[in-house]
């Protein structure tokens, strides 16, 4: 049964006399003590706050005077007490409530400074399973909650950037807060919490191997406002999760004005795309165009991997997105200046490579430290009108895939190596995809068509213009291995992909007229394999 409301009116202005202090990240909390202490604020606090404070030379009374009970059991229970909770939960123009406290010597608490442990820290360090359940804070939370209920009468803050805030407000008003901030500081409060619960969900459910949890949240952290979505009609922010994944999340913007919507959304599509390539196996570079890949390649060294992914489709590359997966080196830097870029994400830059693209200062630069695992599990997840689907992140390889040969003609060497090429890049395009490769250069992309037909088509397409583009004498398409991301339900994409040129074809197999299919390949003495594992993307 609902709790029905007294209705009793919150009042504007609360003058802050007691403050509670506990937190575990304590930047700013001694000189927050110092400036509440100038403004005759009695400080309560714990631990090491309460450590911290003392040591600075300001009076601060520890909880356990309050609550007449030491902290116990290694610091687990200090503030779960009804002297505390009491002070946070009381409404202060409720006859019966402070009869209550004058009745229990319970003293109200006017502000609140709380925050947690720092379970995502613990976690993305790879805390084992005892430690990270350890940092599970269960008091702050309790007290950020009770406090932000009763923000009619307390003031709770849970980040260090609004501290200057709270005491620009109490210096100008006489001591006091008023009510839009104190509702303003109870939502991010709740807000905190939720985002910390999540995570705490969120791990439970992967370090017990559960795929699909009764609740599912998926909280994150503001990172910054955007001035618009993909559309400037559209409002948009980017928000951190705190899963420890290198990407653009976690990188440095190292030059350039602040990403926008669509460069987050590319950039992350790009560098995803090019970890793939372990850089131990040689340089590699994928370009891409609104979260599509224009061109992607391998190569000696990774200026002539740029231009071969460049040679690809030159004009689509044209404010494209480009992402690396070695350091970005002078020479590489150099060429990529030559041609309108949006961004470029690397693992490193080396300082020669930093001069150069300080050329280009519109040119955001972004340095990660390191590429993301493409075998680590995770999630993805995306909104629908009333829910969100969630599935694990694709982090199927072809090099861990049973390759099946299903022609009478196996393929050569070079032709597995530019099958499984295109098969890896074929992953990271919109379904439906058709990829040609040829010496682990991207020979043509179709993306994102309602028929694989016409997939297959655009991307020869693609590959003669980039012919003429660069003066070949024929399309790369010519000898290439093809790759569809799903099976072909008949032979027609086939066709389209010989008469272009394929000799070779992986695909994932399971169409009712693979017999079909097969027959046509072998017709046409092409080779293919099938891997029976699908990569839709959406």
């Amino acid at each position: 049964m609902a709790v029905v409301s007294k209705k009793i009116p919150a009042p504007d202005k609360v003058k802050v006399k007691t403050a509670l202090l506990s937190v575990s990240d304590k930047t700013g909390i001694v000189e927050l003590a110092r400036a509440l202490t100038d403004q005759g604020v009695r400080l309560l606090s714990t631990g090491g706050t309460h450590k911290a404070i003392a040591a600075a030379g300001l009076a601060v009374t520890d909880v356990s005077d309050v609550t007449g009970f030491p902290e116990i059991m290694d610091g687990r229970v200090k503030t779960l007490h009804p002297a505390v909770h009491g002070g946070l939960l009381a409404i202060r123009d409720d006859e019966e409530h402070q009869a209550a406290m004058k009745a229990h010597g319970i003293e109200g608490i006017d502000l609140v400074v709380v925050n947690l442990y720092p379970f995502e820290d613990v976690r993305a360090a790879g805390g084992d399973y005892p430690t990270t359940v350890e940092n599970i804070d269960i008091g702050g939370p309790a007290m950020i909650r009770a406090s932000a209920k009763n923000h009619a009468y307390v003031t709770i803050l849970t980040d260090p950037a609004d501290y200057a805030e709270l005491l620009s407000q109490l210096s100008s008003d006489n001591g006091q807060t008023i009510y839009s901030f104190r509702q303003r500081m109870a939502a991010k409060a709740f807000a905190r919490t939720a985002a910390y619960d999540a995570m705490i969900s969120n791990w439970f459910a992967d370090a017990l191997d559960i795929a699909t949890p009764r609740h599912r949240v998926i909280g994150g952290v503001l990172r910054e406002e955007m001035r618009y979505g993909e559309n400037p009609h559209q409002k948009a922010a980017f928000y951190v999760t705190g899963e420890n994944r290198p990407g653009v999340s976690t990188a440095t913007l190292l030059q350039g004005k602040q990403l926008s919507y669509n460069n987050i959304n590319d950039t992350d599509a790009a560098y995803e795309l090019v970890a793939e390539f372990l850089p131990e196996k040689g340089p590699a570079c994928a370009i891409i165009k609104h979260a599509n890949p224009c061109g992607v390649a391998t190569g000696p060294s990774l200026v002539e991997a740029y231009k071969r992914a460049l040679a690809c489709d030159p004009v689509s590359a044209f404010g494209g997105i480009i992402a690396l997966n070695q350091i970005l080196d002078a020479a590489t830097a150099e060429e990529i200046v030559k041609l309108f870029t949006e961004v470029i994400i690397a693992p490193e830059v080396t300082e020669e490579a930093k001069a150069i693209i300080a050329a280009k200062p519109n040119l955001r630069l972004l340095s990660v430290g390191a590429l993301p695992d493409p075998r680590t599990p995770g999630i993805t997840a995306k909104t629908v009108s009333g829910g969100l689907l969630v599935q694990g992140r694709d982090n199927a390889l072809v090099e861990d895939m049973e390759l099946k040969v299903v022609t009478k003609r196996a393929p050569t060497a070079q032709e597995l190596e530019d099958m499984k090429f295109a098969f890896r890049v074929a992953k990271h395009v919109k379904s439906n995809a058709v990829v040609y490769a040829k010496d682990g250069q991207t020979a043509g992309i179709g993306a994102g068509q309602m028929s694989r037909v016409d997939s297959a088509r655009i991307a020869a397409l693609k590959a003669e213009e980039a012919a003429k583009a660069m003066g070949l004498a024929e399309p790369l398409t010519r000898g290439s291995a093809v790759a569809s991301e799903a099976f072909l339900p008949f032979a027609d994409g086939l066709l389209s992909a010989i008469a272009a040129g394929a000799t070779a074809v992986i695909q994932p197999g399971g169409s009712m007229r693979d017999e079909e299919v097969i027959a046509a390949a072998n017709e046409h003495n092409v080779a293919m394999v099938f891997t029976g594992i699908r990569h839709f993307r959406h």
